[in-house]
């Protein structure tokens, strides 16, 4: 455990509806969610119809090329997000920031694998994630790491998810929901001993009807959980 002198209580941890440290300390997250980064979400940039990051990126290709259609995401992950934002964040009070993942970054999509049924690893994703929860160590935030977009994609809302409704999605493949397992698993064993990791958010926003899924497709009447 890290001291008290400009380091992290330990690890933090629910005790009823309060959030605390390992002294027991209460906590108050004040966080900011870097939406945008590793997920282009087309709301976020005024765009209303198919606006799917993977459709995105296939309208930038049509006009510009492949090539230069990778040097712009490259650019965009590099500079999208640095470490003089997360000081200025904390400069402006915010002691945590949650990071929206897309599981692209960290693994192939399941139609994309050498070999079907195994997890191909790309350091990309974690290399990102390795340097925002440096940065935040650096200056004693909390980091909370929130899969956005899962294998598949979890929802009916397309833009959060990134899902392509011609593939099958997260609860439609046992492969999809094997390597989102494989992902966390893999992201749990990462940052295991890391206290400056405040968080997990496993699924982000499954809205999807788990028993309707013909006349309620986001699930809002639902009344129970599923098992």
């Amino acid at each position: 455990m890290y001291s008290s002198s400009g380091f992290a209580q330990g690890f933090l941890r629910a005790d009823g509806k309060k959030i605390v440290n390992e002294r027991g300390e209460n906590v108050l997250l004040r966080g900011i969610g870097l939406g945008g980064w590793m997920l282009q979400e087309g709301y976020m940039l005024k765009i209303n119809n198919e606006g799917q990051q993977y459709r995105i990126r296939e309208r930038i290709e049509e006009l510009m090329g492949e090539k230069q259609t990778q040097e712009f995401y490259d650019l965009w992950l590099a500079n999208h997000t640095r470490k003089i934002d997360v000081d200025s964040m904390k400069a402006w009070g915010f002691n945590s920031i949650r990071l929206p993942m897309h599981y692209n970054l960290y693994t192939l999509p399941i139609e994309k694998e050498p070999v079907k049924g195994q997890n191909t690893w790309l350091e990309k994703g974690f290399a990102m994630t390795d340097s925002l929860l440096a940065w935040c160590r650096a200056n004693q935030m909390y980091l909370i790491l929130d899969l956005h977009a899962a294998p598949g994609g979890q929802g009916n809302d397309l833009n959060i998810s990134d899902r392509d409704p011609s593939k099958p999605s997260l609860w439609d493949s046992q492969a999809n929901q094997e390597k989102t397992i494989a992902l966390w698993r893999k992201l749990a064993e990462r940052y295991a001993n890391e206290p400056w990791i405040g968080g997990y958010d496993i699924i982000n926003e499954p809205n999807w009807g788990f028993e309707d899924l013909t006349n309620d497709k986001n699930g809002i009447n639902e009344k129970r959980m599923l098992h």
